[in-house]
């Protein structure tokens, strides 16, 4: 199948991209971003700026050297092979000005939102949602332990693990939560194409299991800057996030948890504890991050999460606290592979209320839709088909087009087709016309562009 690109994406990688001759320095995000701010405050969009007219005014506007800009707009040959060899192995792209792009990037990171991102597996994945698991690279016995159990428990109870790829405790919750057969998002910082390719993850991006998402291109080499910066993209696409093991005040674990942590409003982060944790766990405690829940036998991971938002926010002061299987509060050895009984309905107590939980967590926690434009990370096999649909009608409605005309050109029924444009319309992607009545993609706002 071949790979869509809308015009918005293509001029987006023609200034940004990595690829062909690197002579020209591609703009960096915080340049492209000076680009984006003027075009939206004249009502362009980045298509717009193949015409020389004005490019020259995006320079002005953004001061970005004009001759700079025109260099990186004329690599279009040199994009569409390396488009050809991305797509030859695997890889995809998605914009800012597209309509499938995280809408949690947008609505978590505002203007620091990559503008491209690159990805290999299935492109519905990218609504995001599940457990961020994090932590350092060089990560104890019991670290490992229990970033195994816990991965393997999201398998087990249907949530998507969300993690860096990277060495320790990234790699094993990604390796354990798809040994579980649980569905898994890499968030990456370099190597996209070369991992894509690996065996350990071949199979599993076919199957659907896993998505492997970068802002850097597919064949970028680690650096430290690329790894911190990758963190908060990690976080972003979470419902909640979970540090196993932090060095304190160095590293990506801290900087990344640190920086979470003092946002505004900051996404839900916990913290392991117990009495053989990194000084960087107790410390992030002291800043806010919440201690992981107990979980009994028959505990629903989701619903303890949300007692414990419901539970008011301190500093912890004792940082003791059981294994992550403890039941009351009693150490409990499960034997290797045996998971604990999700089955049966969990005991009931104040903090898991529906009364003291938010309506908003609690609905995170039955997997349902809480609020205009956010979901959890489960997909219905009917919201998966629309998220994979969606980019390519959403490229045939640059003009207002009948129902009829779509319904043809993808082969599908008339109400099949009226069902994706109307929740296209409901989620303020798609225009609707009437007398006749016709339906063309709407244009994105500033968060778009």
């Amino acid at each position: 199948m071949t790979l869509y690109l809308s015009d918005d994406t293509k001029v987006i990688l023609l200034l940004c991209g990595v690829f062909g001759d690197r002579t020209v320095k591609p703009l960096s995000p915080g340049e492209y971003n000076a680009v984006a701010r003027w075009l939206v405050g004249v009502k362009k969009r980045p298509r717009d700026l193949l015409s020389p007219e004005v490019a020259v005014n995006a320079s002005r506007g953004s001061e970005i050297d004009e001759l700079r800009l025109e260099a990186l707009l004329r690599r279009g040959v040199a994009l569409g092979f390396a488009v050809e060899q991305w797509e030859r192995n695997g890889i995809w792209i998605v914009s800012r000005g597209d309509a499938d792009y995280p809408s949690r990037y947008k609505k978590h990171l505002k203007e620091k939102a990559p503008p491209i991102l690159f990805g290999a597996g299935d492109r519905s994945m990218l609504e995001g949602g599940g457990l961020a698991i994090i932590g350092s690279r060089n990560v104890d016995e019991d670290g490992r332990k229990f970033t195994r159990q816990t991965a393997t428990l999201c398998a087990s109870q249907g949530i998507s693990v969300v993690s860096g790829g990277a060495r320790g405790v990234d790699d094993i919750a990604m390796e354990s939560a798809l040994n579980a057969g649980g569905a898994v998002i890499g968030v990456l910082a370099d190597s996209l194409l070369k991992k894509s390719l690996e065996k350990a993850f071949r199979g599993a991006i076919a199957s659907g299991k896993l998505l492997l998402l970068s802002p850097y291109h597919p064949e970028a080499s680690f650096s430290v800057g690329s790894a911190m910066g990758r963190n908060k993209l990690i976080y972003a696409l979470s419902d909640y996030a979970l540090v196993v093991s932090s060095d304190y005040k160095k590293g990506g674990t801290w900087a990344g948890a640190e920086e979470e942590l003092k946002r505004g409003r900051p996404l839900p982060v916990f913290v392991r504890l117990g009495d053989r944790i990194p000084e960087g766990n107790k410390r992030l405690a002291a800043l806010g991050a919440r201690p992981w829940p107990n979980i009994g036998q028959d505990g629903l991971l989701l619903e303890l999460l949300a007692g414990k938002l419901a539970e008011p926010s301190r500093p912890q002061q004792g940082f003791e606290t059981p294994s992550l299987f403890d039941e009351k509060g009693e150490p409990e050895t499960l034997p290797q592979g045996q998971l604990p009984n999700t089955k049966e309905t969990p005991k009931k107590h104040s903090a898991d209320s529906a009364e003291s939980i938010p309506e908003d967590v609690l609905h995170r926690a039955t997997g349902t839709v809480i609020q205009e434009g956010e979901t959890t990370g489960f997909l219905s096999p009917s919201d998966a088909l629309y998220r994979a649909v969606l980019p390519l009608l959403l490229g045939k409605l640059k003009e207002p087009t009948s129902t009829d005309e779509l319904a043809s050109l993808f082969d599908v029924s008339k109400p099949q087709i009226r069902k994706w444009l109307e929740r296209g319309v409901t989620e303020g992607k798609v225009k609707k016309t009437t007398r006749p009545v016709r339906y063309c993609a709407k244009e994105t706002d500033s968060e778009g562009v």
